[in-house]
């Protein structure tokens, strides 16, 4: 008996360590596609936040969740379109994106409250969760590493520093990579050093 529960404890880890490894590679492959496909990327982001809207709406008019939660996640919404404004520059410091987190919160925090004192089936919950809550803020996260390769322009979002030198510019915000793909790298620099330098 307990040599069959070491070896469901052991497949278990396993099973757990194949899931952790195929997020991360799926998660890799979007940052991917997000930064390849930034226009695609952004029109499918606006998307979401519609859809999700929609759904807010849909939620006030047919089902009695409490005006708050239905007011708080239209908020989190129309911040989430103003960190689009400037896609594919996303940055983690701007108004919007502390306004959009700190909504992320409370939104969980409003959700998390109501669904623990009324009950619904655990897939309502977790449609409410992965459409109203996730979705959006899921994108975005992806969507971070986009503005780490894309070429400079002359209308920027910002205002350039001293001269007008869009290259110079470009190159001096490059060493500043706050995306899901630089994390990657790091990670695996950190984890196999002299991988991927060959010696001929």
């Amino acid at each position: 008996m307990w040599f069959l529960y070491i070896m469901s404890l052991a497949a278990t880890l396993l099973q757990i360590a194949f899931v952790t490894v195929s997020i991360a590679a799926g998660l890799y492959y979007m940052a991917e596609l997000v930064e390849e496909y930034t226009v695609v990327a952004k029109k499918c982001i606006t998307w979401m936040v519609i859809i999700s809207s929609s759904l807010y709406c849909g939620l006030a008019f047919v089902e009695d969740l409490p005006w708050f939660m239905i007011t708080f996640g239209l908020l989190a919404q129309s911040c989430h379109a103003f960190i689009l404004r400037g896609f594919p520059y996303v940055i983690p410091l701007s108004p919007a994106f502390i306004v959009a987190v700190m909504l992320l919160i409370v939104n969980h925090y409003l959700a998390f409250q109501y669904f623990g004192n009324t009950y619904f089936p655990f897939s309502e919950v977790l449609s409410y969760f992965t459409l109203c809550l996730w979705m959006v803020p899921f994108a975005l996260f992806v969507s971070l590493s986009a503005n780490d390769n894309v070429l400079p322009m002359t209308n920027e979002s910002k205002p350039l520093l001293g001269d007008n030198d869009v290259l110079v510019n470009y190159f001096s915000r490059k060493d500043k990579k706050y995306g899901l793909l630089s994390l990657f790298s790091y990670i695996k620099d950190f984890v196999f050093p002299n991988h991927g330098k060959k010696a001929f």
